[in-house]
């Protein structure tokens, strides 16, 4: 174990006050890997708490313990200041900057505590952490915790409950084992996670066959009303106003996945996916192949991630915003123009 491991490893005694958090909008990999940690590390440290910035997406209810997962938008600021100042060491998983947690970040900043950083994004900014463990190959972040718990030898104390979290953020980071899941090891610690007691079948049901009516006649909306497919650019672009999502009693977690679907058309090898919110449009990127999403995403719409999912922002309208990509999409169309081998 190398020296900045053991320097954690000290920190975490059972008097340790531990904040585990991760970015906003969490998705099944963010609220994965926080309550795997959640739960190995209960059997070490007696104050412990999982925040997230906001809502998680309903089909992750299952998962034991989240209704103990503390929402930061919507607890008083003054107690939530309060808990971070008297923390002693902060988790913050699957994100690589402060900005992805919204009104959580001055919290973090502030507090005294050892900020721990466990992500698989591109371009950590390794300044605001105090331990970094980044690889964007990793499948996910949910597989990078395995990996930190199995250096501090906490392995042992991987239960039923955190097994299933990380199976849960591995395959929906993976999209069901459909893109980055090339690395044997991957397979290796799912394979011991079912070792651990998980019902694979079970927890794929729980995670992909949970859609509400509202929730299916969304998707169906998606492909027949809101698809736009560039043949000559081999892109589809779905996209969502305020009022689309008003129309299908939108929750958290209905769009999961929606940007992953148009890849399974023939010769589309561009996905892009916007959606209105209140003060901004929110746009994510997927490829398959070579093409690199996250340097459009980074160099067009404020954003980054990884070569083949990435995501950004637009602050102009929901048309504007289609007619900038429709304006970027020629300047690319020598590279989009691929075929998949």
């Amino acid at each position: 174990m190398n020296s900045e491991y053991l320097k954690i490893l000290k920190n975490i005694t059972a008097d340790s006050r531990i904040i585990i958090t991760s970015h906003r909008n969490p998705d099944g990999d963010a609220v994965g890997s926080a309550m795997a940690l959640y739960h190995t590390l209960k059997h070490i440290v007696n104050n412990l708490t999982v925040v997230l910035p906001n809502q998680f997406p309903d089909f992750l209810k299952w998962i034991s313990a989240s209704g103990q997962i503390v929402l930061y938008e919507a607890e008083e600021e003054s107690g939530m200041k309060k808990l971070f100042d008297e923390a002693d060491m902060v988790f913050c998983l699957d994100y690589n900057a402060l900005s992805r947690v919204g009104k959580m970040e001055k919290a973090i900043q502030g507090t005294p505590a050892v900020k721990v950083l466990i992500d698989h994004h591109p371009y950590p900014d390794i300044e605001a952490f105090d331990f970094v463990l980044s690889k964007t190959s990793a499948s996910s972040t949910a597989e990078l915790v395995y990996e930190f718990l199995n250096e501090l030898g906490f392995i042992k104390h991987i239960d039923k409950s955190a097994a299933e979290c990380l199976y849960a953020g591995i395959i929906t980071d993976t999209g069901s084992f459909s893109f980055s899941c090339n690395n044997p090891q991957t397979y290796r610690i799912v394979a011991e996670m079912v070792e651990k007691g998980v019902d694979a079948e079970k927890l794929h049901g729980l995670i992909y066959d949970t859609f509400s009516e509202s929730r299916l006649r969304l998707l169906g909306f998606a492909f027949s009303s809101r698809m736009l497919t560039f043949p000559e650019f081999r892109t589809a672009i779905i996209s969502f106003s305020k009022e689309d999502l008003q129309k299908f009693n939108y929750k958290s977690g209905d769009t999961e996945g929606i940007v992953n679907f148009p890849l399974s058309i023939n010769d589309i090898n561009v996905s892009i996916f916007i959606t209105e919110r209140e003060d901004i449009i929110r746009i994510s990127f997927r490829s398959k192949g070579d093409f690199a999403v996250n340097k459009i995403a980074q160099k067009y719409f404020d954003g980054g991630g990884h070569k083949n999912a990435a995501g950004g922002n637009s602050k102009l309208t929901m048309d504007e915003t289609i007619k900038k990509i429709k304006e970027i999409l020629p300047l690319y169309q020598h590279e989009l123009n691929y075929d998949i081998k």
